[in-house]
């Protein structure tokens, strides 16, 4: 029961970090939608030679794709840690999720040094 609490109050606090009002340069508050730079992620995705025009919809969309799988897979480890009785997030939580979850099958190698 414990853990479930404590994911509630995780979920709420990623909820209300993502809904902070930020100052734009007019001085008016506007909500946060993503975290990561838009300009960035545009970069990532002019560097895939089949893709010649993306339009800004189609950036933003992958952006905000990209933090929903982050956050999924952070709260994964963060589970795994747990389960250990750890607090610290290690390399081996992440490899062990990747080997447990079938959906993230694609990353299994992807953490090699």
């Amino acid at each position: 029961m414990a853990d479930d609490e404590a994911m509630e109050v995780t979920e709420e606090r990623v909820h209300e970090e993502a809904a902070a009002p930020s100052a734009d340069g007019d001085g008016s508050k506007q909500e946060k939608l993503l975290r990561l730079p838009l300009g960035r992620v545009k970069n990532m995705v002019k560097m895939d030679p089949d893709i010649s025009l993306a339009s800004q919809e189609s950036v933003f969309l992958i952006a905000k794709a990209t933090e929903l799988f982050v956050a999924s897979l952070a709260k994964e480890v963060h589970r795994k840690a747990n389960e250990a009785k750890r607090k610290t997030l290690q390399k081996r939580d992440v490899e062990l999720t990747i080997e447990e979850i079938e959906q993230l099958a694609f990353l299994e190698g992807a953490i090699d040094t």
